[in-house]
């Protein structure tokens, strides 16, 4: 009768398949992760922190995307969801050519504010060739222009104990509750 035998395959399978049910095991753990005073959302934070900390030691505090030249464009890009949502809201909007459109700066700034469309289109834009990367796994170089970030945080003036910018987009607008740790939160980089 032969032996139980475990090579290289059959372990980084059986490896795979552990660590894969530990993670569903979890995912009712990870439901609160909104609770402020949530064990597993402390835990995630100090990750975010180590990771932070670790980037900017490989990377540099400053570091940006890198950039391309015309020449490596190869695609055109790719839209995600809609173009044109079928919202009512949005229709209205894009009617008036936007002109009810409000940028609103909130939260841990010393200057709230809220900015029209012809404001931030009055704002200097800076246009660079970078890649994107989507979590839905295709990727382009693509030559993109607008306001820097740092130029509306400029303007807002973050609090020194202000960490992370939120994005709630338009088609998705609901109150900034428990929703927005599930935005995509941007690091405001910091003078060293």
């Amino acid at each position: 009768m032969p032996g139980f035998q475990l090579n290289r395959r059959k372990f980084l399978t059986s490896a795979a398949l552990g660590a894969s049910t530990i993670t569903l095991a979890g995912c009712d753990v990870l439901d609160s992760l909104n609770e402020r005073d949530s064990t597993a959302r402390n835990v995630v934070e100090k990750a975010n922190m180590l990771t932070y900390r670790a980037q900017r030691l490989l990377g540099g505090g400053q570091t940006l995307a890198p950039e391309f030249t015309e020449a490596d464009i190869r695609q055109s890009q790719h839209p995600n969801g809609v173009t044109a949502p079928p919202d009512a809201d949005y229709k209205a909007m894009a009617s008036a050519g936007f002109a009810d459109f409000r940028l609103k700066v909130t939260g841990l700034v010393e200057k709230p504010f809220e900015m029209t469309r012809d404001n931030l289109l009055a704002m200097p834009s800076r246009t660079q060739i970078t890649r994107h990367d989507c979590v839905e796994g295709w990727s382009c170089i693509a030559k993109w222009t607008g306001v820097p970030l740092a130029k509306v945080l400029d303007e807002a003036k973050p609090k020194l104990d202000a960490r992370f910018v939120a994005s709630i987009q338009a088609r998705r607008a609901m109150p900034c509750e428990a929703k927005c740790p599930t935005s995509a939160p941007s690091r405001i980089p910091r003078a060293p």
